[in-house]
């Protein structure tokens, strides 16, 4: 794609970023075919190739425009384009910087404003976020059904194994998910122990920075990041082998985190070291000698028979190029899965898309719970917090986060 950028812009490092990005770009449209707006509207400017157009004009200098940005607010950043993409056109990235740009240039409404800074206040910050969803919990019999649903049932958290081994891995707890699914770092630490693995929770961690970063919060989203790399780096020089992540949408942030940071003198190699060192809990499990947990799963004969759905999140597939391994860890294992349609495209959920976009969001849950289900699993699995309570939502049958199924069943 030819591109004729201001200079004042194009000599900078995102300009750089940008222009290289869209010059990659040969306009072939095979990325409409993968993408959930596109098929959800049938409009070109909601399909990653027009979106693409919208971002280049936006940074010639190009008039801002409440109709580019609401295109651009549309996309889930779910990065199915990208997998489907023959010219390995990063758009993700390029979704990030014209988002960037336009927000400095064009005031959204106040409501609008208010809505994305409440956010950005209460999300990242696990103990703002715990106290207002104790909140949601207390007063949910009383509220309007819509918002009902919107709010998870309280849970219990269950205890973390007490041995040590010598092999040591890191996690991060998050905010949503240490607040709604507490069990899932604690399922993952026990199944990690019967492979001779200790799990460890470092205190001083944070946010991974993806919300802020997608919401145009770009140096609220770093300062996130560098409080984590300082929270993991001494046990890192320790000999941690791997940051195990149990949700894919954060995995796919602290991977990128030597990508963000390249320019910064200070934290650019602690960054490149920490994202080398990130791996999917799948990843890790994929490495290991499963044997105990088949034998775990053989001896637990009243749920040998219980058939799951897998869920893979864009984040897992698309975002971090792992379409396959959640799969092939259950299915070694012995677990007896069954096949959905469409796997390629977004449950809806997107971090806060699913807020802030409310009925196009719907339409892609209902879309997925029928994709999920169309062969009767007794059970739904995913690898990502956000997609686990968006699809609870309308499920019929339970949704959990599949190392808790291992860990359950195993």
């Amino acid at each position: 794609m030819q591109t004729n950028l201001p200079v004042f812009f194009k000599q900078t490092s995102q300009g750089l970023e940008a222009e290289s990005i869209l010059r990659s770009c040969v306009h072939c449209g095979f990325c409409n075919a993968t993408c959930p707006t596109y098929q959800a509207l049938s409009d070109e400017r909601d399909g990653p190739r027009g979106r693409i157009y919208l971002i280049r004009e936006l940074l010639e200098g190009a008039p801002v425009s409440e109709k580019t940005r609401l295109h651009l607010d549309r996309c889930l950043s779910c990065r199915s384009c990208e997998t489907s993409c023959p010219s390995g056109v990063e758009y993700g990235r390029l979704l990030d910087i014209g988002r960037n740009v336009i927000e400095q240039q064009l005031s959204r409404p106040l409501l609008d404003r208010l809505l994305r800074k409440s956010l950005r206040l209460i999300l990242p910050y696990s103990h703002r976020f715990k106290f207002f969803l104790t909140l949601g919990q207390w007063l949910r019999p009383v509220m309007p059904k819509r918002f009902q649903e919107k709010i998870p049932l309280k849970v219990t958290k269950t205890s973390w194994p007490v041995s040590s081994h010598k092999r040591i891995m890191l996690s991060l707890s998050g905010c949503v998910q240490s607040a709604t699914s507490p069990n899932t770092n604690a399922a993952t630490a026990r199944v990690l122990d019967r492979l001779g693995i200790t799990l460890v929770e470092v205190g001083e961690q944070t946010c991974c920075g993806a919300m802020s970063y997608h919401l145009s919060a770009q140096e609220e989203a770093k300062r996130f990041m560098r409080r984590n790399i300082d929270a993991w780096w001494p046990a890192i020089l320790d000999g941690a082998e791997a940051i195990v992540m149990t949700a894919s949408g954060c995995g796919v942030t602290v991977k990128e985190y030597g990508d963000i940071l390249k320019h910064d003198v200070e934290y650019a190699d602690k960054a490149r070291r920490v994202s080398d060192l990130t791996k999917d809990i799948s990843e890790i499990l994929l490495d290991e000698d499963l044997s105990i947990l088949q034998e775990g799963l053989k001896a637990n004969k009243k749920n040998n028979n219980n058939t799951t759905s897998i869920h893979c999140p864009c984040s897992l597939q698309h975002g971090q190029q792992l379409p396959n391994v959640m799969n092939n860890v259950l299915k070694d294992i012995g677990f007896n899965l069954v096949p959905s349609q469409d796997p390629h495209l977004c449950c809806g959920s997107a971090g806060t898309y699913s807020l802030l976009q409310e009925d196009l969001s719907e339409r892609l849950l209902d879309n997925k719970i029928n994709a999920l289900t169309v062969n009767d699993p007794d059970r739904i699995v995913t690898a990502n917090i956000g997609c686990q309570l968006h699809l609870e939502r309308r499920a019929n049958i339970p949704v959990s986060h599949w190392i808790e199924l291992l860990d359950r069943e195993c």
